[in-house]
């Protein structure tokens, strides 16, 4: 008897525990013949399945957000280091715009110091240059002052390119084809020396003038010759006899190669035949500005 209870009682446990296991697995094909029970396991059945299908939705939609998750993990990474070389690059373009703007600067304030002394520089020589020209007017007046008892066919007085030009006629001067200076020439270079011998700062250029006559004597062979000689003949009285510094005179001979005037007339001919001394300020102030400014360079 008590045999027979206890194989009932396995019995019924089996039956049990066959009523508890799931009929199929979610992911398993769900079969085609109805399911065995009563109302309450139907509906506990389909339940579990509408379970099983949110949990595979559910699953699809973490496998699609892993997925955007990971693409934008790579974005997010591509970002970062395209951030990070883009700021090294800004502050490398920084670096060098910051060398180029000093080294700017830098040439910037180059160039307006040299500015600045060349605009002296030239502030400077243009003070000097109107001192000169002040110079050169005012001989000019005194030497028109001291040469006032010639004819204007004989002497004038004139300034050009900063010199002052006392042109002298060959009549006043010279005999033909001679260089011997006459007694009213002599007269003439007294009171010119007088005025020079007062203002040593003035250079004194000596310049004989011809036609174009051709001339040939025992002395000179030709105008070239001529004008030489009497270019010397004036430089040898104003400085041996008027006693004015060598170092400042020069004689020069143009001969019939720098006219006045047209030698196709008499007239011409006249103002062409005619001593010309040049008087210019001397210049070692400009000429000292103009070495200054080379040294600098």
């Amino acid at each position: 008897m008590l045999k027979f209870n206890y194989l009932l009682l396995l019995a019924g446990s089996s039956l049990f525990i066959s009523s508890c296991k799931p009929i199929y697995q979610c992911g398993d094909n769900i079969p085609q013949k109805e399911v065995f029970g009563g109302k309450r396991i139907k509906a506990v059945v389909s339940e579990r399945d509408q379970l099983c299908d949110n949990l595979k939705i559910q699953e699809n939609e973490n496998a699609g957000l892993k997925i955007k998750v990971s693409d934008l993990e790579t974005s997010k990474q591509k970002l970062e280091d395209k951030y990070s070389n883009l700021f090294k690059e800004n502050i490398s373009q920084a670096d060098q715009y910051t060398e180029a703007l000093r080294m700017k600067s830098d040439e910037l304030k180059e160039k307006e110091r040299l500015l600045s002394e060349r605009e002296k520089a030239l502030r400077d020589m243009k003070a000097v240059i109107a001192r000169q020209d002040s110079i050169t007017q005012r001989l000019n007046d005194v030497l028109r002052n001291a040469l006032l008892g010639f004819n204007s066919d004989e002497l004038s007085v004139e300034i050009r390119d900063g010199k002052v030009y006392v042109s002298m006629s060959d009549k006043l001067l010279f005999k033909s084809g001679s260089a011997n200076v006459e007694d009213k020439g002599k007269e003439a270079m007294k009171l010119l020396a007088d005025v020079l011998s007062k203002n040593p700062d003035i250079n004194i250029l000596v310049e004989g003038h011809t036609d174009n006559i051709p001339i040939k004597t025992a002395i000179y062979k030709d105008n070239w010759d001529l004008s030489v000689g009497r270019a010397t003949s004036i430089v040898r009285l104003l400085t041996d006899e008027y006693k004015l510094v060598p170092t400042r005179v020069t004689a020069s001979g143009k001969g019939e190669f720098s006219p006045k005037a047209n030698n196709e007339t008499a007239e011409g001919r006249a103002k062409n035949r005619r001593t010309e001394i040049i008087l210019t300020p001397k210049l070692d102030e400009i000429m000292q500005l103009l070495n200054s400014k080379e040294s600098k360079k």
